[in-house]
Parts: structure tokens; C-alpha cells; sequence
């Protein structure tokens, strides 16, 4: 058992496998206190291996983590399947259907943005601020890639990304932002859990711009990108 600060808040996992300590090893705490604790069935590693062969320690990881979705809603935390890039102190989401290029676009913000780093590659926790702003967080749950590391900062934008022959951004209505991010939380729970869940995408979808890039994998893409959500070039 180990407990690990996520968001600012305290978890026990009660795991069986030494896996997941290895790979929350930068979000241990000192300490025997914390919020909540979350453990999972052996049945529930079974089922998680009926989508391929991954060891038990593995699925075990998974499980922990959608546990803890489900309950961070109780602290105004949310998931959001998204790559999130901090630069100078700002964060900044991408989010796509699977293979769309998330990652290689977040790859050439590393080559193309000074200071660009990335503080969640595929599973970052958001959470919402009394003044109704939203921070982002790194966990370990980073994606194949491995890409983060144990650090927050506000969010400023979210930018959807879409395969294109040309590079083009503009901004998102209202409508398609909220039918675009359904797609992307993590609404999974017992009812007061999807009702907080549904309560945070409506505080999220009023926090900050968000954005529809088609693009290719040119280093212009980054660029356009990186200009539009910073403020530094305009966009329709």
C-alpha cells in the first residue's frame, strides 16, 4: 500500500502488485493520512485483461485510476483524455479521437516552442478553482509515450486537433465544444459522480477558449497552434 497526491489530494492504493508503485514513484507522499483509498477485485483484473495480454500488476494500474476518476469529482477534479504542454507557467490541452496525432503534435511543440514541456501526454486530472478557473496536473498515467511529469499549472485553452492537408485553426462554438468534449471526460461513475462529473464540463466550458486545428505534421502546425492559444497572432 502506498499512499500518492494527485490534484492536491491524497490517495491510498491498496494494491496487490508492485507495478503501480513503480510507476507513481514521484507522487508517493510522506505520511500515513489520506482522503480516500481505492483497491481493486481480482475479477476486475480479468475483465481488464480480456483487451490483451497485459500483466496483472498492469490492469491492476488501470483499474486503480478509473477508481480514482470516479471519485475526484467529490473535489472538483475531473479527467480529460487530452496531451497537455506547460509553457511559461501556462498549460495548454490537446485532444483528438484516437490516431488523429495527438502525440505528434505535441511532439513538435517540444521541437518548435521554447520552454515547451509536457506535463501529461494522455491522462491528466483538471481541477476546478473557486474563481471558476481550472489547473491542470500531471499524473502517472501518461500514455505510451511516458510523456509528464509531477507538475501544474492553469490552463489557458484547448485546442481539438484534426487530420488536414493544410494547417488552419479557428475558434470552437459553444456547441461543438461541449458535443466534442463528451467524448473526451471520463462520465463514468455511480449517478452523483456522472452529475458532478457534468457539473465540472459545464464549469470547463466556460473557463477557457477552445480551438479546431486541421493540420499536418509541419513544423508550421506547432506554430499556429502555439500562436493562436497564446495570444500572440489572431485567429477567426
Amino acid at each position: 500500500m502506498i499512499v500518492i497526491q494527485l490534484a492536491g489530494v491524497r490517495v491510498r492504493l491498496e494494491n496487490r502488485f508492485p507495478f503501480i508503485e513503480r510507476q507513481c514513484k514521484n507522487f508517493i507522499c510522506e505520511g500515513e493520512d489520506y482522503d480516500f483509498s481505492v483497491a481493486v477485485t481480482a475479477d476486475e483484473i480479468l475483465e481488464e485483461q480480456r483487451y490483451g495480454e497485459f500483466s496483472d500488476g498492469y490492469c491492476e494500474s488501470i483499474c486503480l485510476y478509473r477508481h480514482i476518476c470516479e471519485k475526484m469529482p467529490e473535489y472538483n477534479i475531473f479527467l480529460m483524455h487530452a496531451s497537455v504542454i506547460e509553457v511559461d507557467g501556462k498549460a495548454y490541452a490537446f485532444t483528438a479521437k484516437s490516431g488523429v496525432g495527438k502525440s505528434t503534435h505535441t511532439a513538435l511543440w517540444l521541437k518548435n516552442i521554447p520552454n515547451a514541456r509536457v506535463l501529461n501526454g494522455d491522462k491528466p486530472l483538471f481541477r476546478m478553482e473557486a474563481d471558476g478557473s481550472i489547473t491542470a496536473f500531471g499524473t502517472p498515467w501518461n500514455g505510451k509515450e511516458n510523456w509528464g511529469e509531477n507538475i501544474s499549472a492553469p490552463l489557458v485553452g484547448v485546442c481539438f486537433i484534426e487530420r488536414g492537408v493544410n494547417n488552419k485553426i479557428r475558434r470552437a462554438s459553444e456547441e461543438e465544444v461541449i458535443t466534442r468534449l463528451m467524448h473526451q471526460l471520463y462520465l463514468r461513475g455511480d449517478r452523483d459522480s456522472v452529475n458532478r462529473q457534468l457539473v465540472l464540463m459545464d464549469a470547463l466550458v466556460r473557463a477557457v477558449p477552445y480551438y479546431v486545428l486541421a493540420c499536418n505534421i509541419s513544423d508550421e502546425a506547432a506554430l499556429l497552434s502555439y500562436g493562436a492559444m497564446s495570444g500572440s497572432s489572431d485567429v477567426q
